[in-house]
Protein backbone atom coordinates (compact mmCIF):
# COMPACT_ATOMS: atom_id res chain seq x y z
CA UNK A 1 0.00 0.00 0.00
CA UNK A 2 1.26 3.51 -0.93
CA UNK A 3 2.03 5.79 1.57
CA UNK A 4 -0.41 8.34 2.72
CA UNK A 5 -3.39 6.68 0.21
CA UNK A 6 -6.77 5.05 1.57
CA UNK A 7 -8.08 2.03 1.29
CA UNK A 8 -11.28 1.36 0.08
CA UNK A 9 -13.55 -1.79 0.31
CA UNK A 10 -15.80 -1.78 -2.58
CA UNK A 11 -18.33 -4.76 -1.92
CA UNK A 12 -20.88 -4.87 -4.85
CA UNK A 13 -22.14 -8.28 -6.91
CA UNK A 14 -21.84 -6.59 -10.44
CA UNK A 15 -18.70 -7.09 -11.64
CA UNK A 16 -18.76 -4.19 -14.48
CA UNK A 17 -19.80 -1.72 -11.67
CA UNK A 18 -17.00 -2.08 -9.37
CA UNK A 19 -14.81 -2.51 -12.56
CA UNK A 20 -16.00 1.27 -13.00
CA UNK A 21 -16.00 2.50 -9.70
CA UNK A 22 -12.53 0.93 -8.97
CA UNK A 23 -11.01 2.93 -12.43
CA UNK A 24 -12.17 6.23 -10.90
CA UNK A 25 -11.32 5.66 -7.43
CA UNK A 26 -7.72 4.92 -8.53
CA UNK A 27 -8.09 7.52 -10.88
CA UNK A 28 -8.45 9.55 -7.69
CA UNK A 29 -5.58 8.47 -5.30
CA UNK A 30 -7.51 5.80 -3.36
CA UNK A 31 -6.50 1.94 -3.21
CA UNK A 32 -9.26 -0.01 -3.80
CA UNK A 33 -9.92 -3.94 -2.43
CA UNK A 34 -12.71 -5.40 -4.73
CA UNK A 35 -15.50 -7.92 -3.01
CA UNK A 36 -18.75 -9.73 -4.34
CA UNK A 37 -20.45 -10.12 -1.79
CA UNK A 38 -21.31 -8.78 1.84
CA UNK A 39 -20.37 -12.47 3.64
CA UNK A 40 -16.43 -11.39 2.08
CA UNK A 41 -16.40 -8.16 4.18
CA UNK A 42 -15.10 -9.85 7.97
CA UNK A 43 -12.94 -11.81 6.71
CA UNK A 44 -11.15 -9.20 4.22
CA UNK A 45 -11.50 -6.75 7.61
CA UNK A 46 -9.66 -9.17 9.60
CA UNK A 47 -6.61 -9.60 7.52
CA UNK A 48 -6.29 -6.11 5.50
CA UNK A 49 -6.22 -2.45 7.22
CA UNK A 50 -9.66 -0.44 5.79
CA UNK A 51 -10.48 3.28 6.18
CA UNK A 52 -13.40 2.79 4.22
CA UNK A 53 -16.29 0.60 2.93
CA UNK A 54 -18.39 1.39 0.08
CA UNK A 55 -21.32 -1.09 0.27
CA UNK A 56 -23.98 -2.47 -2.45
CA UNK A 57 -27.53 -2.49 -0.80
CA UNK A 58 -28.57 -5.48 -2.83
CA UNK A 59 -26.46 -8.35 -2.95
CA UNK A 60 -27.06 -12.06 -3.57
CA UNK A 61 -25.63 -13.52 -0.42
CA UNK A 62 -25.62 -11.29 1.76
CA UNK A 63 -26.99 -7.81 1.87
CA UNK A 64 -26.01 -4.22 3.16
CA UNK A 65 -28.08 -4.68 5.83
CA UNK A 66 -27.27 -7.88 6.96
CA UNK A 67 -23.33 -7.06 6.50
CA UNK A 68 -24.04 -3.74 8.62
CA UNK A 69 -25.56 -6.24 11.68
CA UNK A 70 -22.19 -8.24 11.38
CA UNK A 71 -19.67 -5.93 11.50
CA UNK A 72 -22.00 -4.05 14.83
CA UNK A 73 -21.47 -7.40 16.54
CA UNK A 74 -17.72 -7.38 15.87
CA UNK A 75 -18.24 -3.90 16.76
CA UNK A 76 -16.39 -2.44 13.60
CA UNK A 77 -16.66 1.03 13.70
CA UNK A 78 -15.42 1.81 10.08
CA UNK A 79 -17.47 4.89 7.76
CA UNK A 80 -19.76 2.96 5.82
CA UNK A 81 -21.35 4.58 2.48
CA UNK A 82 -24.28 2.16 0.68
CA UNK A 83 -24.47 2.00 -3.03
CA UNK A 84 -28.24 1.82 -3.18
CA UNK A 85 -31.05 1.81 -6.73
CA UNK A 86 -33.71 4.86 -6.49
CA UNK A 87 -36.22 2.50 -5.45
CA UNK A 88 -34.28 1.05 -2.30
CA UNK A 89 -33.81 4.82 -0.67
CA UNK A 90 -35.81 3.86 2.13
CA UNK A 91 -33.63 0.80 3.15
CA UNK A 92 -30.87 3.14 2.45
CA UNK A 93 -31.96 5.32 5.26
CA UNK A 94 -32.61 2.09 7.51
CA UNK A 95 -29.03 1.16 6.75
CA UNK A 96 -28.30 4.75 8.29
CA UNK A 97 -29.74 4.36 11.19
CA UNK A 98 -27.87 1.11 11.85
CA UNK A 99 -24.72 3.06 11.54
CA UNK A 100 -23.72 3.48 8.26
CA UNK A 101 -22.19 6.82 7.41
CA UNK A 102 -24.11 8.04 3.79
CA UNK A 103 -25.87 6.33 0.71
CA UNK A 104 -25.69 7.46 -3.39
CA UNK A 105 -27.74 6.46 -5.41
CA UNK A 106 -27.18 4.26 -8.92
CA UNK A 107 -26.20 5.28 -11.34
CA UNK A 108 -23.42 6.72 -9.18
CA UNK A 109 -22.15 10.18 -9.81
CA UNK A 110 -18.50 9.97 -9.87
CA UNK A 111 -18.07 13.61 -8.26
CA UNK A 112 -20.92 13.23 -5.53
CA UNK A 113 -19.30 10.06 -4.74
CA UNK A 114 -15.91 11.85 -4.17
CA UNK A 115 -16.99 14.23 -2.16
CA UNK A 116 -18.82 11.95 0.19
CA UNK A 117 -15.53 10.30 0.40
CA UNK A 118 -13.50 13.05 1.67
CA UNK A 119 -16.57 13.93 3.93
CA UNK A 120 -16.42 10.40 5.96
CA UNK A 121 -12.85 10.03 5.87
CA UNK A 122 -12.64 13.49 7.36
CA UNK A 123 -15.10 12.97 9.93
CA UNK A 124 -13.20 9.14 10.87
CA UNK A 125 -10.46 10.85 11.51
CA UNK A 126 -11.49 13.77 13.32
CA UNK A 127 -13.09 10.81 15.51
CA UNK A 128 -10.10 9.22 16.24
CA UNK A 129 -7.97 12.61 17.25
CA UNK A 130 -10.90 13.30 19.55
CA UNK A 131 -10.22 9.76 20.94
CA UNK A 132 -6.65 10.25 21.06
CA UNK A 133 -6.55 13.64 22.72
CA UNK A 134 -9.39 12.54 25.48
CA UNK A 135 -6.89 9.64 26.24
CA UNK A 136 -4.36 11.40 26.78
CA UNK A 137 -5.95 14.05 28.69
CA UNK A 138 -7.59 11.72 30.98
CA UNK A 139 -3.97 9.54 31.11
CA UNK A 140 -1.92 12.82 31.86
CA UNK A 141 -4.36 14.48 33.78
CA UNK A 142 -6.10 14.74 37.69
CA UNK A 143 -9.15 16.18 37.05
CA UNK A 144 -9.61 14.67 41.41
CA UNK A 145 -13.29 14.86 42.30
CA UNK A 146 -14.52 16.98 39.86
CA UNK A 147 -17.86 15.95 38.21
CA UNK A 148 -19.19 17.11 34.90
CA UNK A 149 -20.72 15.28 31.65
CA UNK A 150 -22.11 18.89 30.64
CA UNK A 151 -20.25 20.79 27.70
CA UNK A 152 -19.51 23.94 29.93
CA UNK A 153 -17.46 21.21 32.54
CA UNK A 154 -16.04 19.69 29.30
CA UNK A 155 -14.64 22.76 28.25
CA UNK A 156 -13.34 24.10 31.88
CA UNK A 157 -11.45 20.46 31.52
CA UNK A 158 -9.92 21.77 28.96
CA UNK A 159 -8.83 24.80 29.94
CA UNK A 160 -7.38 23.61 33.14
CA UNK A 161 -5.43 20.74 31.20
CA UNK A 162 -3.76 23.79 29.23
CA UNK A 163 -3.51 26.07 32.24
CA UNK A 164 -2.01 23.69 34.78
CA UNK A 165 1.41 23.12 33.82
CA UNK A 166 1.93 26.45 33.54
CA UNK A 167 2.98 29.67 35.94
CA UNK A 168 0.18 31.28 34.95
CA UNK A 169 -1.91 33.83 37.75
CA UNK A 170 -5.24 31.98 37.74
CA UNK A 171 -8.71 33.90 38.49
CA UNK A 172 -11.63 31.28 39.53
CA UNK A 173 -14.72 32.88 39.37
CA UNK A 174 -18.35 31.29 40.30
CA UNK A 175 -20.77 31.22 42.76
CA UNK A 176 -20.32 29.85 46.22
CA UNK A 177 -20.70 26.04 46.30
CA UNK A 178 -19.71 26.06 42.88
CA UNK A 179 -16.29 24.08 44.00
CA UNK A 180 -13.66 27.13 43.12
CA UNK A 181 -11.35 25.08 45.84
CA UNK A 182 -11.64 22.02 44.08
CA UNK A 183 -10.33 23.56 40.80
CA UNK A 184 -7.28 25.11 42.66
CA UNK A 185 -6.80 21.95 43.89
CA UNK A 186 -6.64 20.14 40.44
CA UNK A 187 -4.63 23.33 39.19
CA UNK A 188 -1.91 22.46 41.92
CA UNK A 189 -1.56 19.18 41.55
CA UNK A 190 -1.38 18.99 37.58
CA UNK A 191 1.07 21.95 37.91
CA UNK A 192 5.05 21.64 37.59
CA UNK A 193 4.84 22.87 41.25
CA UNK A 194 2.71 19.68 42.38
CA UNK A 195 5.88 18.52 44.85
CA UNK A 196 5.96 22.22 46.36
CA UNK A 197 3.80 23.56 49.01
CA UNK A 198 -0.08 24.07 48.31
CA UNK A 199 -1.12 27.10 50.60
CA UNK A 200 -4.66 28.19 50.86
CA UNK A 201 -5.79 31.42 52.70
CA UNK A 202 -9.76 32.53 53.11
CA UNK A 203 -9.15 35.97 53.03
CA UNK A 204 -12.54 36.63 53.82
CA UNK A 205 -12.64 34.67 57.19
CA UNK A 206 -9.80 37.14 58.40
CA UNK A 207 -9.87 40.48 59.96
CA UNK A 208 -7.81 43.46 57.59
CA UNK A 209 -4.87 43.35 60.04
CA UNK A 210 -4.56 39.49 60.53
CA UNK A 211 -4.39 38.95 57.01
CA UNK A 212 -1.99 41.23 56.60
CA UNK A 213 0.06 39.27 59.14
CA UNK A 214 -1.05 35.76 57.61
CA UNK A 215 -0.30 36.60 53.98
CA UNK A 216 3.15 38.03 55.25
CA UNK A 217 4.49 37.19 58.09
CA UNK A 218 5.73 39.46 60.94
CA UNK A 219 8.94 40.26 63.10
CA UNK A 220 9.29 39.94 66.97
CA UNK A 221 7.10 42.89 68.85
CA UNK A 222 6.01 44.15 65.32
CA UNK A 223 2.28 44.42 67.30
CA UNK A 224 0.98 43.85 70.54
CA UNK A 225 0.86 39.59 71.00
CA UNK A 226 4.11 39.62 68.24
CA UNK A 227 6.16 37.50 70.78
CA UNK A 228 8.33 35.89 68.25
CA UNK A 229 9.10 36.08 64.32
CA UNK A 230 6.81 34.67 62.04
CA UNK A 231 6.84 33.59 58.23
CA UNK A 232 3.49 34.13 56.45
CA UNK A 233 1.87 32.23 53.51
CA UNK A 234 3.57 34.01 50.66
CA UNK A 235 7.28 32.62 52.68
CA UNK A 236 5.84 29.27 53.33
CA UNK A 237 4.46 28.77 49.84
CA UNK A 238 7.69 29.45 48.42
CA UNK A 239 8.50 27.41 45.28
CA UNK A 240 4.97 26.24 45.60
CA UNK A 241 1.58 27.87 45.06
CA UNK A 242 -0.27 30.22 47.00
CA UNK A 243 -3.96 30.12 46.89
CA UNK A 244 -6.21 33.13 47.93
CA UNK A 245 -9.91 32.55 48.38
CA UNK A 246 -12.41 35.04 48.27
CA UNK A 247 -9.81 37.73 46.75
CA UNK A 248 -12.93 40.65 46.87
CA UNK A 249 -12.80 40.58 50.53
CA UNK A 250 -9.43 42.20 50.76
CA UNK A 251 -8.79 45.52 51.17
CA UNK A 252 -7.14 48.21 49.38
CA UNK A 253 -3.96 48.34 51.28
CA UNK A 254 -3.52 44.05 51.43
CA UNK A 255 -4.27 44.96 47.73
CA UNK A 256 -1.52 46.67 46.79
CA UNK A 257 0.78 44.88 48.91
CA UNK A 258 -0.23 41.82 46.61
CA UNK A 259 0.27 43.97 43.72
CA UNK A 260 3.75 44.39 44.67
CA UNK A 261 4.57 40.68 45.12
CA UNK A 262 3.26 39.95 41.96
CA UNK A 263 5.27 42.71 40.01
CA UNK A 264 8.51 42.20 41.96
CA UNK A 265 8.58 39.12 43.35
CA UNK A 266 9.37 40.74 46.90
CA UNK A 267 7.55 42.18 49.83
CA UNK A 268 8.46 42.78 54.24
CA UNK A 269 7.25 40.89 56.97
CA UNK A 270 4.70 43.50 59.29
CA UNK A 271 7.37 45.31 61.47
CA UNK A 272 10.31 44.73 59.15
CA UNK A 273 12.50 46.11 56.33
CA UNK A 274 14.44 43.23 54.77
CA UNK A 275 13.31 41.91 51.27
CA UNK A 276 11.95 39.00 50.95
CA UNK A 277 12.43 37.42 47.92
CA UNK A 278 9.90 34.78 46.92
CA UNK A 279 8.44 32.18 43.92
CA UNK A 280 5.40 31.60 44.35
CA UNK A 281 2.33 31.11 41.69
CA UNK A 282 -0.91 32.73 42.80
CA UNK A 283 -4.48 31.15 42.08
CA UNK A 284 -7.26 33.14 43.47
CA UNK A 285 -10.82 32.88 43.90
CA UNK A 286 -14.43 34.83 43.95
CA UNK A 287 -17.77 34.71 44.07
CA UNK A 288 -18.21 38.69 43.86
CA UNK A 289 -17.96 40.74 40.42
CA UNK A 290 -14.57 42.27 40.55
CA UNK A 291 -15.10 44.24 37.08
CA UNK A 292 -18.01 46.00 38.92
CA UNK A 293 -16.09 46.32 42.04
CA UNK A 294 -12.67 48.19 40.14
CA UNK A 295 -16.07 50.87 38.69
CA UNK A 296 -16.69 51.25 41.65
CA UNK A 297 -13.64 51.58 43.74
CA UNK A 298 -12.94 48.76 45.68
CA UNK A 299 -10.97 46.49 43.88
CA UNK A 300 -7.86 48.35 42.01
CA UNK A 301 -7.67 48.23 38.67
CA UNK A 302 -4.06 47.28 38.36
CA UNK A 303 -4.38 44.15 40.31
CA UNK A 304 -7.38 43.25 38.80
CA UNK A 305 -5.34 42.94 35.35
CA UNK A 306 -2.15 41.23 37.18
CA UNK A 307 -4.98 38.56 38.28
CA UNK A 308 -7.10 37.82 35.70
CA UNK A 309 -4.03 36.45 33.35
CA UNK A 310 -6.57 33.21 32.62
CA UNK A 311 -10.03 33.60 33.61
CA UNK A 312 -12.15 30.66 34.78
CA UNK A 313 -15.50 30.85 35.20
CA UNK A 314 -17.36 27.63 37.23
CA UNK A 315 -20.93 27.78 36.04
CA UNK A 316 -23.86 27.10 39.03
CA UNK A 317 -25.49 24.09 38.75
CA UNK A 318 -28.49 24.94 37.62
CA UNK A 319 -27.18 25.81 34.26
CA UNK A 320 -25.19 22.27 34.34
CA UNK A 321 -28.57 20.21 34.79
CA UNK A 322 -26.93 17.03 33.16
CA UNK A 323 -24.50 16.45 35.77
CA UNK A 324 -26.67 16.59 38.72
CA UNK A 325 -27.47 12.77 38.49
CA UNK A 326 -23.72 11.88 38.57
CA UNK A 327 -22.67 14.13 41.30
CA UNK A 328 -26.15 12.96 43.41
CA UNK A 329 -24.67 9.43 42.54
CA UNK A 330 -21.03 10.70 43.95
CA UNK A 331 -22.51 11.96 47.06
CA UNK A 332 -24.91 8.91 47.91
CA UNK A 333 -21.76 6.63 47.36
CA UNK A 334 -19.28 9.01 49.50
CA UNK A 335 -21.59 9.07 52.43
CA UNK A 336 -23.28 5.21 52.27
CA UNK A 337 -19.27 4.46 52.61
CA UNK A 338 -19.61 6.93 56.17
CA UNK A 339 -22.74 6.10 57.75
CA UNK A 340 -21.56 1.80 56.77
CA UNK A 341 -24.85 2.12 54.65
CA UNK A 342 -26.05 -0.34 51.55
CA UNK A 343 -27.68 2.01 49.58
CA UNK A 344 -27.91 1.40 46.11
CA UNK A 345 -29.36 3.94 44.26
CA UNK A 346 -31.66 7.02 43.32
CA UNK A 347 -35.32 6.01 43.26
CA UNK A 348 -36.37 7.89 39.43
CA UNK A 349 -38.88 10.29 41.30
CA UNK A 350 -36.51 11.40 43.66
CA UNK A 351 -33.65 11.92 40.80
CA UNK A 352 -36.61 13.84 39.13
CA UNK A 353 -36.82 16.54 41.94
CA UNK A 354 -33.17 16.73 42.02
CA UNK A 355 -32.61 17.74 38.58
CA UNK A 356 -35.09 20.11 38.69
CA UNK A 357 -34.55 21.89 41.73
CA UNK A 358 -32.77 25.44 41.27
CA UNK A 359 -30.22 24.91 43.63
CA UNK A 360 -28.67 28.34 45.09
CA UNK A 361 -26.04 26.82 46.66
CA UNK A 362 -24.68 24.63 44.09
CA UNK A 363 -23.15 21.78 44.70
CA UNK A 364 -22.24 21.97 48.31
CA UNK A 365 -26.14 22.52 48.80
CA UNK A 366 -26.29 19.47 46.52
CA UNK A 367 -23.84 17.33 48.52
CA UNK A 368 -25.56 18.59 52.41
CA UNK A 369 -28.84 17.18 50.61
CA UNK A 370 -27.62 13.79 49.59
CA UNK A 371 -26.03 13.39 53.55
CA UNK A 372 -29.18 14.14 54.78
CA UNK A 373 -31.12 11.51 52.76
CA UNK A 374 -28.20 9.21 53.18
CA UNK A 375 -28.97 9.37 56.91
CA UNK A 376 -32.40 9.16 56.78
CA UNK A 377 -32.92 6.54 54.08
CA UNK A 378 -34.22 3.00 55.54
CA UNK A 379 -34.53 0.79 52.64
CA UNK A 380 -31.80 0.64 49.37
CA UNK A 381 -32.75 3.43 47.52
CA UNK A 382 -33.15 7.09 48.21
CA UNK A 383 -37.07 8.10 47.57
CA UNK A 384 -38.42 11.34 47.75
CA UNK A 385 -39.78 11.10 51.18
CA UNK A 386 -35.63 11.61 52.33
CA UNK A 387 -35.45 14.65 50.56
CA UNK A 388 -36.02 18.19 52.02
CA UNK A 389 -39.79 19.54 52.09
CA UNK A 390 -38.34 22.74 49.66
CA UNK A 391 -37.50 20.21 47.08
CA UNK A 392 -40.68 18.23 47.21
CA UNK A 393 -43.42 21.25 45.84
CA UNK A 394 -46.22 19.11 45.08
CA UNK A 395 -46.28 17.02 48.02
CA UNK A 396 -46.08 20.44 50.38
CA UNK A 397 -48.96 21.80 48.40
CA UNK A 398 -50.65 18.46 49.04
CA UNK A 399 -50.12 18.52 52.69
CA UNK A 400 -51.27 22.25 53.00
CA UNK A 401 -54.57 21.16 52.04
CA UNK A 402 -54.64 18.90 54.42
CA UNK A 403 -53.52 21.05 57.27
CA UNK A 404 -50.47 21.97 58.96
CA UNK A 405 -47.32 19.43 58.89
CA UNK A 406 -44.27 19.94 61.85
CA UNK A 407 -41.19 21.25 60.49
CA UNK A 408 -38.06 19.04 59.58
CA UNK A 409 -36.19 21.50 62.38
CA UNK A 410 -35.86 20.22 65.62
CA UNK A 411 -36.63 16.75 64.60
CA UNK A 412 -34.92 13.86 65.93
CA UNK A 413 -34.03 10.84 63.70
CA UNK A 414 -36.33 8.64 65.72
CA UNK A 415 -39.05 11.39 64.42
CA UNK A 416 -38.14 11.32 61.15
CA UNK A 417 -37.43 6.79 60.83
CA UNK A 418 -41.51 7.15 62.31
CA UNK A 419 -42.83 9.96 59.86
CA UNK A 420 -41.25 7.40 57.50
CA UNK A 421 -42.61 4.55 57.96
CA UNK A 422 -45.89 5.66 58.72
CA UNK A 423 -46.04 7.97 55.05
CA UNK A 424 -44.96 3.92 53.05
CA UNK A 425 -47.67 2.70 55.30
CA UNK A 426 -50.00 5.04 54.34
CA UNK A 427 -48.81 4.80 50.15
CA UNK A 428 -49.37 0.96 50.40
CA UNK A 429 -52.59 1.38 52.56
CA UNK A 430 -51.14 -1.00 55.35
CA UNK A 431 -49.76 -3.60 53.03
CA UNK A 432 -47.09 -4.55 55.46
CA UNK A 433 -44.87 -6.72 53.04
CA UNK A 434 -44.94 -4.23 50.62
CA UNK A 435 -44.02 -1.42 52.76
CA UNK A 436 -40.94 -3.58 53.91
CA UNK A 437 -40.00 -4.19 50.26
CA UNK A 438 -40.27 -0.67 49.51
CA UNK A 439 -37.94 0.01 52.81
CA UNK A 440 -35.77 -2.59 52.25
CA UNK A 441 -36.01 -4.07 55.51
CA UNK A 442 -37.07 -7.49 56.77
CA UNK A 443 -41.17 -7.99 57.36
CA UNK A 444 -40.57 -8.81 61.10
CA UNK A 445 -37.99 -5.55 61.81
CA UNK A 446 -40.90 -3.43 60.32
CA UNK A 447 -43.77 -5.18 62.48
CA UNK A 448 -41.10 -4.38 65.57
CA UNK A 449 -40.23 -0.71 64.47
CA UNK A 450 -44.64 -0.33 63.86
CA UNK A 451 -44.56 -1.81 68.04
CA UNK A 452 -42.03 0.74 68.94
CA UNK A 453 -43.30 3.92 67.07
CA UNK A 454 -46.77 2.62 68.29
CA UNK A 455 -47.79 2.37 64.29
CA UNK A 456 -50.03 -0.92 64.25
Amino acid sequence: MSSGKKRILLVDDDAAHRTMLNANLAGAGYEVIEAEDGDQVLPILHEQKIDLILLDLKMKRMGGIETLAAMQETHCALPVIILTAFSSVESAVTAMKQGAFDYITKPVDIEELKLTLTRALNYEQLQAENVLLKTRLHEQFDFGNIIGRSRGMQELFATLALVAPSDATVLIAGESGTGKELVANVLHENSLRKNGPFIKVNCAALHENLLESELFGHEKGAFTGAAAQRKGRFEQAHKGTLFLDEIGDMSLTTQAKILRVLQEGEFERLGGDKNIKVDVRLLTATHKNLERMVEEGSFRQDLYFRLNVVPVVLPPLRDRREDIPPLADFFLKKYSRKNRKNIRGIHPQALVLLSRYEWPGNIRELENTMERAVILCLGEQISPLELPPHLRPDEAEHRADEGPSPSPSGLTLRDMERELIRATLQQTNGNKSQTAKILGIARQTLQNKMKEYDLS
